[in-house]
């Protein structure tokens, strides 16, 4: 009976000191803070086997898997939290995210969608999803994607790099250059933004000498392609 007690007071004592789901989940938050990606899923997963229907866990556990870009691995774990909470935004986004990096265009939109659907407020959505339909060339619904993030904030580069894009794909050699002018003006540093444009100028408008600028400069910030066009029809 004696070793039955004492068994049971050391049970007791160790159940008392365990730390509660709150504090794993805030030292998960914690390590993630840190970009401690591998110790916070260890803490989630402790989450986890506490309340196997913690959808935050669930979802912090996918972007820490996401931030070490194992995406094939994340989509199953906020596929998870969408399952314990479909009226989240946030699974469905991230899932949709994992998707855009594996290049599954299709299921990214299909997400995106939902995102925007539970919440539109979320901004972010807009941008994401235009550069999925970009990907899938639907280059005008990339385009009012695009627009939507700009009319949030005008000053993003590459969202007018990525419209350029579009409007190329969509015959808009003029809309394309005001677009990747402002992305150039934004961030000069963005090498591809001048290759498009030097081509752009060069093919559609037969700007040579302005063509060459642009492309010079493409090559100068290690865009190597340009080198082609340049020595081709640059002096």
């Amino acid at each position: 009976m004696r070793k039955l007690w004492i068994i049971g007071v050391l049970t007791l004592i160790i159940s008392a000191c365990s730390p509660s789901e709150e504090e794993l989940m805030q030292a998960g938050i914690q390590k993630m803070d840190e970009q401690n990606w591998k110790e916070a899923i260890s803490y989630f997963d402790r989450v986890i086997a506490q309340n196997p229907n913690q959808s935050t866990a669930l979802n912090a556990k996918g972007v820490a898997l996401f931030q070490q870009k194992n995406y094939q691995e994340a989509i199953p774990v906020f596929s998870s939290a969408i399952s314990v909470d479909s009226t989240n935004y946030k699974p469905w986004f991230n899932r949709a995210n994992a998707n855009l990096e594996l290049e599954n265009f299709k299921q990214a939109v299909v997400d995106y969608n939902m995102a925007n659907g539970l919440d539109p407020q979320q901004t972010d959505i807009y941008y994401n999803r235009g550069l999925a339909l970009l990907g899938l060339e639907e280059y005008e619904d990339a385009l009012l994607d695009f627009d939507m993030a700009l009319q949030v904030n005008p000053n993003q580069a590459l969202v007018h790099f990525n419209k350029g894009k579009a409007q190329l794909g969509n015959n808009d050699p003029l809309g394309a250059m005001e677009s990747l002018t402002n992305a150039v003006n934004l961030d000069g540093k963005n090498a591809a933004a001048y290759y498009l444009l030097g081509v752009t100028r060069m093919s559609a408008l037969g700007e040579k000498e302005e063509g060459c600028v642009d492309l010079k400069m493409a090559l100068n910030l290690g865009y190597t392609e340009a080198k082609s066009w340049i020595d081709e029809f640059c002096d």
